[in-house]
């Protein structure tokens, strides 16, 4: 009898080994998904099809690349101004300026009831990480509306911003050297905290193309802050890999922008021409769908990330999206 109990014990602890072993196995065989997107401000498709970026062009052949738009549908309650901050925000909330009522840069009365991807992350694990990367602080403080009660409280777990309102460290002059500067710290801080610490999802924001544009309009000069935008893409592009060559991790890169520029000379945005909202997206996406070539909008890219994610969403928020993913 005692051998047949011992029998038992050691078939039973074979059975449980085996088990466990197939377990393994199978969350092996499932990487972690983890998420990152890239705002580079107002950059029209147009120029970025004719300027050299072999960094998203690396990003886009192992995913793709599209055209895409923002500005909401024209002539309904949804149109919304091209121009930043409504466009970040539709980007985050995945509704246009009629629901998320961010119509300018001033950032007056963002309407929280609509939530960011931050938040919709936070609700469904609070133990997710978070990090913003930013040339401008007010998408974390305002936008996202970080620590606000009515944003949903403290989301982003990490952040590197605020450096525009360092003046002594970052003098400001007129040819916007400074944000070009801010631009490269926020994007090494990026690739070095993707690289060390892997969050589940990031947000990376640069501005140094939008003041060219804005100072220069078409020109060589807007081609090269393009360039340079490019490189910085690259560095985190290259933490991403070396992640995912060292870890059981399943990384998403989405790059896009907030708005395009006038067809006059390129110099300013804001209205609903054609030049003004047309965009683009590239991305690493193994799974994209037939939706991404179909002319996707900004307020796809929140639903896309969150099917990458695997986010489940309260209903009534889920139910509140203007976009559809064009991830399967």
């Amino acid at each position: 009898m005692v051998r047949k109990n011992q029998r038992i014990a050691l078939l039973l602890l074979t059975s449980l080994l085996i088990a466990g072993g197939a377990f393994a196995t199978d969350s092996k065989a499932r990487p972690v998904p983890k998420a990152l997107f890239i705002i580079i401000d107002g950059v029209p498709a147009d120029v970025i099809e004719k300027t050299a970026t072999p960094n998203i062009d690396e990003i886009s052949a192992a995913g793709g690349y599209t055209r895409a738009h923002v500005g909401g549908v024209q002539g309904t309650e949804s149109q919304t101004p091209t121009v930043s901050a409504p466009g970040y925000q539709s980007l985050i909330t995945g509704t246009w300026g009629n629901k998320h009522n961010v119509l300018d840069n001033r950032v007056d009365a963002p309407n929280y009831n609509y939530w960011d991807i931050f938040r919709i992350a936070k609700a469904y694990d609070s133990s997710l990480l978070t990090a913003v990367f930013s040339t401008w602080e007010d998408n974390r403080t305002k936008l996202i509306g970080d620590g606000l009660e009515a944003a949903g409280g403290s989301k982003i777990d990490h952040y590197s911003d605020g450096y525009e309102l360092d003046t002594e460290r970052f003098p400001h002059d007129e040819a916007s050297n400074y944000i070009r500067d801010i631009d490269a710290l926020v994007a090494t801080d990026a690739a070095t905290y993707v690289k060390e610490s892997g969050p589940d999802l990031s947000w990376v924001y640069l501005q140094y193309t939008d003041d060219i544009g804005h100072g220069f309009g078409d020109s060589a000069q807007q081609e090269k802050a393009v360039k340079i935008a490019d490189q910085l893409v690259g560095k985190i592009w290259a933490a991403i890999k070396e992640r995912q060559s060292l870890r059981n991790e399943d990384w998403l890169i989405v790059v896009t922008t907030d708005h395009g520029r006038d067809s006059k000379d390129g110099r300013d945005h804001g209205g609903q021409s054609p030049r003004e909202r047309q965009t683009w997206i590239a991305t690493n996406s193994a799974r994209l769908n037939r939706h991404f070539h179909e002319d996707p909008a900004i307020v796809d890219i929140l639903p896309s990330i969150a099917t990458h994610l695997r986010l489940g969403m309260p209903p009534e928020i889920k139910a509140q999206l203007d976009g559809e993913s064009f991830v399967d």
